[in-house]
């Protein structure tokens, strides 16, 4: 068995001073290196959607999002260092939230250097089974935990409370807004953002080829991966106007990418959705106190997300769905299994003193 140095054993071992924060401007630099990470992979994504002949691992996609990862996680080691030389080693020396961020990062290259033996020895995926491949989920996770980053760095934040402006929760906003694109990419096989309204017309006007039930699986898939992240967050924070059109913003990227943005009026619906939502809990005010408020924001704003939907593709194609029940019902639906996620998210009114934001410190 290989010895341990004692330099790495002072390193690794804990000194047991109490973790400290990172500055928002820290947390807002990691959010928008984490969004050239994000971007890098919505280009990868783009080149396998879009492009055949794939025959590589080296490609300029790939670079694109490799370069990323090498950015973030440079800038993770380097707030980690900094506590070094202050005096700092083990745990105390990483930032409150940066530690699963930190621990992701050998992993990731790991993943990495997996998927380029897959792809030397097995070929490039350019179908469903990109979304299967076992490297790819590893690098997937991995990244959900470095990309998240900021979110926990805010999550316990002294300077927050629970009432954060805007400008100081961006960070965590962007971080929570990618990590969710990272489920809908691979759930893309049920993604209805990807759709276009001709395609969403037809489907709610005949019942033959499978698309009427291949939509409507999309449909509540995607109000699950859209709605879930908003009702985690009002379960820490009563969120300042914008919130929710931030998290629309970066959530339309990933679909756009795949569809190489043919699809856009259907897209411009949700980030409309977006400011819908953002309306709906100024006027609510849900919270982890408000019980009643809270599972009424849940259920209104999937049901305004799906009526806009079913509208803009009806107003693009110029005609509505011939099949009534469909575009009348489906954003019913999709309010009920929202309520439902609501009552799920918080099922009891919590007082102020419960509801706080604990000492989750990864």
């Amino acid at each position: 068995m290989t010895a341990v140095s004692p330099g790495v054993q002072r390193l690794l071992a804990d000194s047991g001073e109490t973790r400290t924060w990172v500055t928002p401007r820290t947390d807002l630099v990691m959010a928008l290196l984490g969004v050239w990470f994000g971007v890098g992979l919505m280009i990868d994504a783009w080149a396998h959607s879009n492009l055949a002949g794939l025959e590589t691992f080296f490609t300029p996609w790939h670079a694109a999002f490799y370069s990323g990862f090498a950015a973030v996680s440079a800038w993770i080691i380097w707030q980690v260092y900094r506590n070094v030389r202050a005096g700092r080693s083990g745990v105390a020396a990483v930032p409150n939230g940066y530690l699963a961020g930190l621990v992701a990062i050998p992993a990731f290259a790991a993943f990495g250097f997996a998927d380029m033996m897959w792809h030397t020895f097995l070929g490039i995926e350019q179908t469903i089974d990109i979304l299967f491949s076992p490297s790819h989920l590893g690098l997937i996770v991995t990244m959900m935990l470095i990309i998240t980053t900021p979110l926990r760095s805010a999550w316990t934040a002294p300077d927050l409370g629970d009432r954060p402006r805007l400008s100081r929760l961006l960070p965590a906003l962007i971080g929570l807004g990618f990590g969710a694109t990272l489920v809908s990419l691979f759930l893309s096989y049920a993604d209805a953002m990807e759709w276009g309204a001709e395609g969403v017309v037809r489907a709610f006007s005949t019942m033959e080829d499978g698309m009427t039930s291949r939509l409507a699986a999309s449909m509540v898939i995607t109000n699950v991966i859209l709605l879930a992240p908003v009702l985690f967050l009002l379960r820490r924070w009563q969120l300042p106007f914008g919130s929710v059109t931030v998290l629309s913003v970066v959530g339309v990227l990933m679909p756009g990418a795949q569809t190489a943005f043919r699809n856009l009026p259907i897209l411009l619906a949700f980030v409309v959705a977006g400011v819908v939502g953002d309306l709906l809990i100024r006027w609510l005010r849900p919270s982890r106190e408000r019980r009643g408020a809270y599972w009424a924001f849940a259920g209104l704003s999937a049901f305004a997300t799906w009526s806009l939907y079913i509208a803009v593709a009806s107003a693009v194609t110029g005609r509505l769905p011939a099949i009534p029940e469909l575009w009348t019902g489906s954003p019913i639906v999709a309010g009920l299994i929202g309520l439902a996620l609501g009552a799920l998210f918080l099922p009891n009114a919590m007082p102020a003193e419960a509801g706080g934001s604990g000492d989750r410190r990864a």
